[in-house]
């Protein structure tokens, strides 16, 4: 496995949701049914991402459900500490960057 400028962004985005999946599911309120939804697709990329898992859904469907996830968690706001919107916020942007790759919607030069 080489290490690529979009691998370490996946790692990053996994890595970030997964962080935040745990930290919203310790909160007192909030749905914690996303949390849940929120740490098992991001550990399953994750997973799948290093070959430890093979799955029937790839990075790119696995990106998309935790893109969904993560705007309904900014939507949906739960007890979380300071600065967990922009834990959730920057796990956003990098996984966007990781679902534009994967389905090729806009080529950046550097990251294929």
């Amino acid at each position: 496995m080489t290490v690529t400028l979009l691998l370490v962004i996946t790692v990053l985005a996994g890595a970030l949701s997964l962080y935040d999946g745990i930290v919203r599911l310790r909160g007192k309120r909030g749905n914690s049914i996303l949390a849940i939804v929120e740490i098992v697709a991001a550990a399953l990329m994750l997973l799948a991402l290093f070959g430890i898992l093979t799955t029937a859904l790839g990075i790119g469907i696995l990106s998309v459900i935790l893109e969904i996830v993560l705007v309904l968690q900014l939507i949906i706001r739960g007890s979380t500490r300071r600065g967990g919107a922009a834990i959730t916020v920057i796990a956003l942007i990098l996984n966007t960057i990781v679902l534009i790759v994967a389905f090729n919607i806009f080529q950046i030069p550097g990251l294929n």
